[in-house]
């Protein structure tokens, strides 16, 4: 496909690890991350671990991250891109939050402290119902105070940021409004002083990639592109199929099934699509062995 693009989108796949995930660019996640931490995580160095978990044993389900890097001091962080909408998004959340904590875990006499662990997720949906772009949750008490403050979960709402340019107060407006529109951008913005930032546009520059990085964006790219119309597809199925059912048999009943038909229909689309099942199972929390009973249908 032809790129018309000046800048890679970094909500593709490919896009967002070369930006977040490789050695080259890592001061441009530190720099990321630190806009969301609190002072006493801020990060100064960091390296990239294995982001692939397997369970306690070989039938349990493995756990893929899209980054997961270790601080200096032993904080750990799970950086996840997700484009799109999955019903029980925060349970998995919660789900891949126990594999760093389990890591931790020391054989023979041990006191059982552990290391800081964020879940940073940047959503190209909609999950919680609040006007907050920036959603920080922690573990609380019946008196509303920070009971465990180790375990916490950023989520970065993508569709709630809608500041012009004109608009931009913060670091952090500046690095969401780039995330969100960079691949619409021709050029780079006059307000762009920052060297950070700057050299996230020489990172982002299409015309920099090398042919076979090049092909591997494309891919990713027509992955996103293909995800992107199946959603739109099943989305507007789904939702009239949950309002015909809720009118029916009561709403809350009608949302339900309404979003398993979306689930299902996603499923179908992106197996025309020829995505994997893996990967399918990562975008509608479908279990594989539905989607291959789909395949069979």
């Amino acid at each position: 496909m032809p790129l018309t693009t000046r800048f890679i989108d970094p909500f593709t796949d490919y896009g967002f690890k070369r930006l977040f995930g490789t050695e080259a660019n890592k001061e441009l996640l530190i720099a990321f991350l630190n806009l969301f931490l609190p002072q006493k995580h801020q990060i100064t160095a960091l390296r990239y671990a294995r982001n692939e978990f397997s369970g306690l044993n070989e039938m349990d389900r493995k756990a893929v991250f899209d980054l997961y890097c270790i601080a200096q001091n032993g904080d750990r962080f799970i950086v996840e891109l997700q484009q799109a909408r999955q019903v029980f998004f925060k349970d998995r959340s919660v789900f891949y939050s126990s594999y760093p904590i389990q890591e931790q875990g020391q054989v023979g006499r041990w006191n059982f402290e552990l290391q800081s662990v964020y879940m940073i997720a940047v959503l190209d949906f909609i999950l919680t119902d609040n006007a907050d772009v920036v959603s920080t949750v922690q573990l609380k008490d019946q008196h509303n105070q920070v009971f465990y403050d180790k375990l916490t979960y950023i989520y970065m709402e993508m569709p709630k940021f809608t500041k012009a340019e004109d608009q931009l107060e913060t670091q952090s407006d500046k690095w969401l409004y780039i995330l969100k529109y960079l691949p619409h951008l021709y050029e780079r913005p006059d307000w762009i002083q920052e060297r950070i930032l700057n050299n996230l546009f020489d990172a982002a520059e299409v015309a920099n990639l090398s042919r076979s990085e090049r092909s591997h964006y494309e891919e990713s790219l027509r992955t996103y592109r293909d995800l992107e119309n199946t959603l739109s597809y099943s989305e507007e199925k789904g939702l009239r199929r949950g309002m015909e059912k809720g009118m029916a048999k009561g709403m809350e009943k009608g949302i339900e099934k309404g979003q398993r038909d979306q689930q299902l229909a996603t499923a179908r689309k992106a197996l025309e699509a020829g995505l994997s099942t893996a990967i399918i199972a990562t975008l509608t929390g479908l279990a594989e062995k539905e989607i291959r009973d789909l395949m069979n249908d």
